[in-house]
């Protein structure tokens, strides 16, 4: 049977800790995501890539459902969306919605359940609310969402479905898109009744290093949850949340559907008893950038023939951090290290001077440190060689940003030589001029540089690096360095947060 369903799509993941907020231009751009896309050009830009949209798409076309595009927008996680950015995208998708009202059986919306706006504490909530007022209660509603949302009961009173990843590094993006067209399938078949749902909070933060399903606890949970999808059960999900965003309803939760009240209340508790007793599991390691590079120059002295991996997450752009910290590449410097790359620095001028310098130019300038200035971060002076500019023009081929055609500005290979280095090399540093998190090799070889040939990585990534960086990688080391996303949440100086939740797994208990 063809079936008619409106697709759109806004995304963005709300760091209310950040300086920089994401204006409507940031959305417009996409700053390292695709630019705001509008109509049928969304099935060209989203079918190839690994994005919930592409996947939802793909899925549909097997069915030969008719598909409504209406538009797609997304910026790099930065503070709150504006009132002016998310009107406008938002005006876009419910009048598009309304244009549709009569001729389709459906909505498909691709968000990611962390944002938060200059009005509005729930982005999404409000967003599904909207679109819930303009088709009524019986067209299904049904959403795909990041593993990092913070679940809140407007988005689950306003939706038939919410659906989320299950892996982190997002590598089931599109899978989780695939996922929820399936899903919606039974519901316009009415092989599955309107389900009921159920809705669990948990009553402590996690650290996003701690959140990576290549490692326990979150391995063997998700693996589980997919063995829980038996029955009368339809979905289960399990956000871990996104815990930068000063919000009520942050922190992780648990989203069941099924096609009784009993059968969604005990799946629901199930999972959450699961993840509760694994509570001291979700721990995380943190290294000052000197202990980092102490342990991976004696990796590499023990004779490790892989990189050895810094990852500088506290700058990672890609949890809303400025990508313009300093502070590991002024380590690397001082402790003489013969042979690292870091990847990226955001910078538009120091690019911009590097082109007007060319390859080969020597330039003394301070290069990042401009944006987030606090704990002690600022800018870095140095001699630096140009040693290599690029467009910014490539092709992502690694299993996250897959597909990605990245459109990043002016860029330059900045290179610091050590005397003591056999390579004749240093420390090598990519500047940018648009924010991208380090997650795809294809960014270090836009420049020159074959990433696994390096013996130290610096990363400004959290985890999603991991999806296509752990083949080369000897060890990963996760640094703290000053920059807007603070990985322990113990220390931020939250406003809005329910009390009751502990801070940090079996840690202190928030008192509001």
């Amino acid at each position: 049977m063809t079936f008619r369903v409106a697709i759109a799509g806004f995304q963005h993941e709300t760091n209310t800790f950040a300086p920089q907020k994401a204006t409507l231009d940031k959305f417009v751009r996409g700053e390292g995501w695709p630019a705001l896309t509008e109509g049928a050009a969304i099935y060209a830009t989203f079918e190839p890539m690994n994005i919930p949209i592409g996947g939802f798409i793909a899925e549909a076309k097997k069915k030969k459902w008719a598909l409504h595009p209406i538009a797609w927008a997304a910026a790099q996680p930065c503070a709150h969306v504006t009132d002016e950015a998310f009107e406008h995208v938002v005006g876009k998708i419910v009048d598009g919605v309304a244009a549709l009202q009569g001729r389709i059986d459906a909505v498909y919306l691709d968000l990611h359940g962390a944002m938060v706006t200059e009005s509005h504490e729930d982005g999404e909530g409000e967003i599904l609310r909207r679109v819930r007022a303009v088709v009524g209660p019986d067209i299904p509603v049904v959403a795909s969402l990041d593993l990092h949302v913070n679940i809140t009961e407007a988005m689950v009173r306003y939706s038939d479905a919410l659906i989320a990843y299950r892996t982190y590094p997002h590598l089931d993006m599109a899978v989780t898109g695939g996922r929820v067209a399936r899903h919606l399938e039974q519901l316009l078949t009415g092989e599955r009744s309107k389900q009921a749902k159920a809705l669990r909070k948990l009553p402590f933060l996690i650290p996003l290093t701690a959140q990576c399903t290549f490692i326990e606890p979150c391995r063997s949970i998700y693996e589980t949850l997919g063995q829980m999808e038996l029955g009368a059960v339809s979905s289960l999900s399990f956000a871990p949340g996104f815990h930068p965003a000063d919000i009520r309803d942050c922190g992780p939760a648990v989203i069941a559907y099924a096609d009784t009240q009993d059968a969604a209340d005990r799946a629901a508790d199930a999972l959450a008893r699961q993840i509760a007793e694994r509570e001291g599991e979700f721990r995380t390691r943190l290294l000052s950038p000197e202990a980092a590079i102490a342990e991976a120059r004696a990796m590499i002295r023990a004779g490790a023939s892989k990189s050895v991996v810094l990852a500088d997450v506290q700058d990672n752009p890609g949890a809303g951090a400025t990508c313009d910290t300093t502070g590991l590449i002024a380590a690397l410097v001082a402790e003489g290290v013969p042979d690292a790359a870091v990847c990226a620095l955001y910078d538009p001028e120091t690019a911009r001077l590097a082109h007007q310098a060319g390859e080969g130019a020597t330039l003394e300038i301070a290069i990042g440190g401009k944006l987030y200035t606090d704990h002690g971060a600022g800018p870095f002076r140095h001699r630096f060689e140009v040693a290599r500019l690029g467009d910014g023009k490539f092709l992502c081929t690694g299993p996250f940003y897959r597909g990605t055609q990245a459109k990043l500005g002016p860029q330059a290979l900045l290179r610091i030589r050590n005397p003591e280095s056999p390579q004749g090399r240093g420390v090598d540093i990519l500047v940018s001029s648009t924010r991208m998190q380090a997650a795809d090799k294809e960014q270090f070889r836009q420049l020159g540089i074959e990433p696994g040939q390096r013996p130290i990585l610096g990363l400004k990534s959290t985890v999603h690096f991991r999806g296509d960086f752990t083949d080369i990688a000897h060890e990963i080391l996760t640094v703290e360095s000053p920059g807007a996303f603070i990985e322990r949440a113990e220390t931020l100086p939250y406003k809005h947060l329910r009390s009751g939740i502990r801070l940090f797994p079996q840690g202190r208990v928030h008192a509001g």
